[in-house]
């Protein structure tokens, strides 16, 4: 016979259950990292030039906006196996020490980026196995071990056991840890390169990683970047910026063994803090922000596509670039603590990216377009009309030099008592030019060379058959240019140039000797950048 609980002791299981739920709740969430960069490998590798740059850019980032106790970072910068292998126990052993006697759960970072390969990591000439990195990251103590290796080839950590691609990983972190296990983040598969950029200042990955994690990743828009977020923007981002490298695609991979299910937050952003300030960027464009000036270290990247358009820096002067289809929006702004800064485009300078080119801007080596227009070429000879028509070009724009082909059209012609002439030119010319960029034009002075046919038809009372010959040329003179929205511009320009061809006798059409002639070419168009 079963006899229902008596009062008392419903209320004892009630009160012994919010207990222990108040205990788990009031659960602290310790965070650790060990962040290590190394620009040198092994013997005969090329250094790199960002790798430890990347790891102080993570440690900043984790200890700003993750919630990372300075004194639960270790750092290593140029640093070799036995130092990292060292940091990693160190570590291991302090997580263990803090969490004995339960009200602590500990989440660790494991960051690396620098020279490796599929089956180790190159610390200088020092080599650290990847099965030992990971057992090292299992045998911490840690809740939840999350490793991120920006290197070559790094992929083979996520082949290990099976690993393969699967969506978004969701692991739940608020007041407490929903979820325990290791996740494997990495740069790339395990058969292609980790790529840097001079113009980033970093490797891809870890430039879309950190920019995300300052907020770009932000998807929701809710103040906190989980890792779910965070491994979407650089997964899509990196894979976005590197196929337009030489060296190909780049994919980052991720594999993940957990126990739970959650979101687990990886930044937090403050909407003010004493310490932090937040640089909100318009929508439309992709936006870099460049800590000091144009020429300082890039602190983030806001893609056109990214909808969180928020990012939290630290208080202090940004330079803004904002990279529309055919010009840059540049600009100066002042960051202070504890408030936000909304850039507009009016607080911008825009400059086309032609200018740019010229001006020998690090990732602007040339643009390209098309023109076409009027033009107008001075007679040969007196009595002899300008010759009317139209050009069509290419333009070619580098920093010293502007390669300008073009194909032209154009007829004239004259009459006399005995004869009436037309002539029809087809040309294809070369122009090379060089710019002076001046506030609202551009001058160029350029020489130019070409070559085409003549034709010449009569009409005459006697026999005067048509004749075609070849005319060559070559000139000099002065462009002028007029930027306009959108890419498009005007130009004018104004040539000297000497003609040689064989013409027809007067009076009778019969062929002449080979004439140089002096003719005054102007010509106006509209163009048009891509």
């Amino acid at each position: 016979m079963i006899r229902a609980p008596a009062p008392r002791l419903v209320a004892f299981a009630l009160a012994c259950a919010a207990l222990l739920a108040a205990q788990a709740a009031l659960a602290r969430v310790e965070r650790y990292a060990v962040i290590a960069g190394n620009n040198a490998g092994l013997r005969g590798e090329v250094e790199l030039r960002y790798a430890e740059a990347d790891a102080l850019k993570m440690h900043d980032v984790l200890v700003g906006l993750g919630g990372f106790s300075p004194a639960n970072v270790t750092l290593l910068r140029g640093g070799n196996a036995e130092a990292m292998r060292r940091a990693l126990i160190s570590m291991n052993s302090r997580i263990r020490q803090d969490i004995t006697g339960g009200g602590v759960e500990a989440v660790l970072v494991v960051y690396y980026s620098g020279h490796g390969d599929a089956r180790a990591l190159h610390l200088g000439n020092t080599l650290m196995d990847l099965p030992e990195l990971e057992q090292l990251a299992r045998g911490s103590a840690a809740h939840f071990r999350l490793v991120i290796v920006d290197a070559c080839r790094s992929g083979a950590l996520t082949r290990v056991k099976g690993g393969t691609a699967a969506p978004p990983l969701t692991i739940r972190t608020d007041a407490r840890l929903a979820g325990e296990g290791v996740v494997f983040l990495t740069a790339s598969s395990a058969n292609e390169d980790a790529q840097e950029s001079d113009a980033l200042g970093g490797s891809f990955f870890t430039h879309y990683l950190a920019s995300g994690l300052l907020g770009a990743a932000d998807d929701d828009r809710n103040g906190v970047v989980t890792l779910d977020e965070a491994y979407r923007h650089v997964s899509e981002a990196t894979i976005r910026a590197t196929s337009r490298t030489l060296a190909g695609t780049q994919h980052p991979t991720f594999r993940y063994e957990l126990r739970g299910q959650g979101k687990l937050a990886l930044t937090a952003l403050p909407a003010s803090a004493a310490h932090r300030g937040t640089v909100e960027l318009p929508a439309g464009r992709t936006y870099l922000l460049l800590e000091g000036g144009s020429h300082g270290p890039v602190v983030a990247e806001v893609a056109a596509t990214d909808v969180s358009r928020r990012i939290s820096v630290k208080p202090g002067r940004y330079f803004v670039r904002g990279r529309g289809q055919d010009h840059l929006l540049e600009g100066e702004i002042a960051v202070e603590a504890g408030k936000a800064i909304r850039v507009e485009d009016a607080m911008l300078s825009r400059a086309e990216y032609a200018r740019l080119v010229r001006k020998g801007q690090e990732g602007a080596d040339a643009t390209h377009g098309v023109q076409a227009g009027y033009r107008l070429r001075t007679a040969f000879d007196e009595g002899e009309s300008p010759c009317h028509g139209v050009f069509a070009g290419y333009t070619l724009e580098l920093r010293q030099l502007s390669v300008m082909p073009r194909l032209g059209a154009c007829r004239g012609g004259f009459e006399n008592d005995a004869l009436r002439a037309s002539r029809d030119q087809l040309d294809l010319e070369v122009r090379v030019a060089h710019a002076w960029d001046f506030p609202w034009v551009t001058l160029d002075v350029g020489v130019s060379l070409g070559a085409g046919l003549l034709r010449q038809e009569f009409e005459t009372r006697g026999v005067a058959a048509p004749r075609t010959s070849f005319v060559g040329f070559l000139g000099s003179g002065l462009g002028l240019t007029v930027d306009l929205p959108s890419g498009f511009y005007l130009l004018g320009q104004v040539d000297a140039q000497t003609y040689f061809f064989q013409r027809a006798r007067r009076g009778s059409g019969e062929s002449g000797p080979v004439s140089a002639e002096f003719a005054v070419r102007p010509l106006a168009g509209l163009g048009k950048r891509f």
